[in-house]
């Protein structure tokens, strides 16, 4: 007997048919033999509406009440699948985040898990009732609903599984796994069985949609297996499915790199001959920090003349917010001009087999340059080198590098 943590995305729930296919899935689990704890996000497109409806009455509400709104959508989920699994002869009820609790801090809209009360759940469990779980949500310092911040319900079930000791956390979405790059970009994208914590973590953070970046980073903090499947493929509860995240110490044979990865959300920005001077990178990024601005990738060339130029990118969306912050403090740093590019991706390359092997990141700089592919800024760690392009060669620099590190299936 396993006890094993089941979380469902939006699509997965997104209608009753699909609730009713969860239900069986449940259903097989429980006919293993397994407890069972189901984690399950709201239906597909309603966060949004809630969202939508908060904004439109005020764009800057009260983010207590946003909260109280935007939860009810996991409500309504988790009733239903109980529902559904009573019909089936299945025994399970529905549980909020505070009937738990799932204990957070009092961020509203992004706060964070802080503990987890599994003890009635575990009772309830090993006497053979499904616990259906509303993700995404808990029940913060101040006594009043909380939510996680958007993929929310991920970091829901892995830290439940964390509380529960369970054996397995299974992570159904709308792919059957985590793949070598986008299968729509590269169709030889092969699926990978295992891959570690680390190198989903920086799949994750640089683009890669299967998981959320807190909840792998939750995994490997608390040592939680996780397993990435299909809710829409059909297999057994027993079958070797989709792609296990582990340790690294339980993956024998590392491959150099595992992974390319690629967003579209970066914009570069280049603050033009600011003054060569102690200080002077802390009034910059120190004025972003403030307005809330993440910047990732930096470079700086100085010039002969005493000035550097400092080049940078920040999420698109926060575009705006950055321009705004450098405007204000443009006095004070004495910088020429601010040049800003929201036509660049951001290419990535991750393995842990890079640790041992020279000359992974030559191997990307001579594939775009095959491909004629001017790189704009570099940077690396141990594990990942990621390279800003033009966006209009994504695709391009995609298939390259998939190619260029032996990655296609054949």
């Amino acid at each position: 007997m396993a006890r094993i943590v089941m979380k469902f995305g939006g699509t997965s729930v997104a209608d009753l048919d699909r609730i009713r296919n969860v239900a069986r899935r449940v259903k097989r689990e429980v006919e293993a033999g397994n407890q069972v704890a189901v984690v399950v996000s709201a239906m597909a497109g309603v966060t949004n509406q809630l969202v939508a409806w908060c904004t439109e009455l005020s764009p800057l509400h009260d983010a207590r009440e946003y909260d109280a709104v935007v939860a009810t959508g996991e409500q309504v989920t988790t009733g239903l699948l109980a529902i559904a699994l009573q019909e089936i002869g299945v025994e399970a009820r529905s549980w909020q985040g505070w009937q738990i609790p799932i204990h957070t801090d009092a961020a509203h809209g992004k706060a964070r898990i802080q503990g987890i009360d599994g003890a009635e759940l575990v009772r309830r469990m090993e006497a053979g009732q499904v616990a259906v779980v509303a993700g995404f949500q808990g029940i913060g310092s101040d006594n009043r609903i909380t939510t996680l911040g958007r993929g929310g319900s991920d970091t829901s079930a892995v830290a439940l599984a964390a509380g529960l000791k369970a054996d397995r956390c299974d992570i159904y979405t709308d792919v059957d796994g985590v793949y070598t790059t986008d299968p729509r970009i590269v169709p030889q994208a092969r699926k990978l069985a295992r891959i570690s914590y680390e190198e989903m973590l920086e799949l994750a953070s640089v683009g890669a949609k299967v998981l959320q970046t807190r909840s792998v980073e939750l995994a490997m903090n608390e040592q939680v297996r996780v397993r990435v499947l299909s809710s829409f493929k059909d297999s057994g509860p027993n079958d070797d499915e989709g792609t296990l995240v582990v340790d690294e110490d339980e993956i024998v044979e590392k491959e150099i790199v595992s992974g390319i990865a690629y967003s579209r959300d970066e914009a570069k920005i280049t603050v033009r001959r600011v003054p060569d001077r102690p200080g002077i990178a802390a009034s910059i990024f120190g004025a972003l920090a403030e307005n809330n601005v993440n910047v990732d990738m930096i470079v700086q060339n100085i010039s002969a003349d005493g000035t550097t130029d400092m080049t940078f990118t920040v999420g698109k969306s926060d575009l705006p917010r950055a321009r705004a912050a450098l405007d204000a403090v443009k006095p004070q740093i004495g910088y020429a001009e601010l040049l800003e590019d929201p036509n660049v991706a951001k290419i990535s390359v991750v393995g842990v087999g890079m640790r041992s092997h020279a000359g992974v990141a030559n191997t990307m700089f001579r594939a775009l340059a095959d491909k004629a592919i001017n790189i704009q800024v570099i940077s690396t760690s141990e594990i990942k080198v990621s390279v800003l392009i033009a966006a209009e060669y994504t695709e391009l620099a995609v298939r390259a590098l998939h190619t260029a590190y032996g990655l296609d299936a054949g």
